[in-house]
């Protein structure tokens, strides 16, 4: 899910460095907002941990081998902070793990931050269409849709980069064929990934309610 460096034209990576400061700059804005800003600050912590993480717990799914993102977790448990958050577990890996780039530091945080963004407005949409349902069900329903969207979203937005961006000298139908196939690689992912962000809300409505989004 991590774009490399050498793959994406100049002046897209330039681009991909101009959106996320905008929407970094936006995310602080709405965090500020906030009545105790700073209160979430050591559960953002935590879960940039897990999302630094997640990217070494690999799935063998034929014909590829996937990893975990986490970031429907992440953008249903932070809201606002899980774009700033994502960024910076972003950073650390570039840095220690190799993975992804500097250089497409930007494109790979609107991959992975704006889909987390999107998994907290699906995730608090259980308030206006979840009446009727039972709480602990509709936490499970909207955290598996968040959850299953992030990931999916995530995915949508990297193959098409990574098509529309091959590099000259490649064989584009081979190359093709074998991107589509990692896209349906990662859509078992997806619902992995909706069980585990459903799971974990709903453990965190018995033991820790007040760490949920309002």
């Amino acid at each position: 899910m991590h774009i490399s460096e050498g793959i994406l034209p100049a002046q897209l990576c330039i681009s991909g460095y101009g959106f996320t400061s905008l929407i970094t700059w936006y995310s602080l804005r709405q965090v500020n907002r906030l009545p105790n800003p700073q209160a979430s600050i050591p559960k953002a912590s935590l879960l940039t941990a897990a999302f630094f993480v997640a990217s070494s717990i690999h799935i063998p799914i034929p014909p590829a081998s996937v990893h975990l993102v986490l970031n429907g977790l992440l953008g249903t448990v932070l809201g606002y902070y899980a774009f700033p958050a994502i960024l910076i577990g972003l950073i650390f890996q570039a840095i220690m793990f190799g993975h992804g780039g500097l250089t497409t530091l930007g494109v790979n945080a609107l991959i992975m931050g704006v889909p987390a963004l999107l998994a907290f407005q699906i995730f608090q949409l259980r308030h206006v269409l979840g009446n009727g349902i039972k709480e602990n069900f509709s936490i499970a329903i909207f955290g598996f849709i968040s959850g299953a969207v992030a990931i999916g979203v995530s995915t949508l937005i990297f193959f098409t980069l990574i098509i529309t961006n091959l590099p000259f000298g490649f064989d584009n139908s081979l190359q093709q064929q074998a991107m589509y196939g990692l896209i349906f690689s990662h859509i078992p992912l997806m619902g992995i990934e909706g069980i585990i962000t459903a799971m974990v809300l709903g453990f965190l409505r018995r033991v820790r309610p007040e760490l949920l989004p309002s």
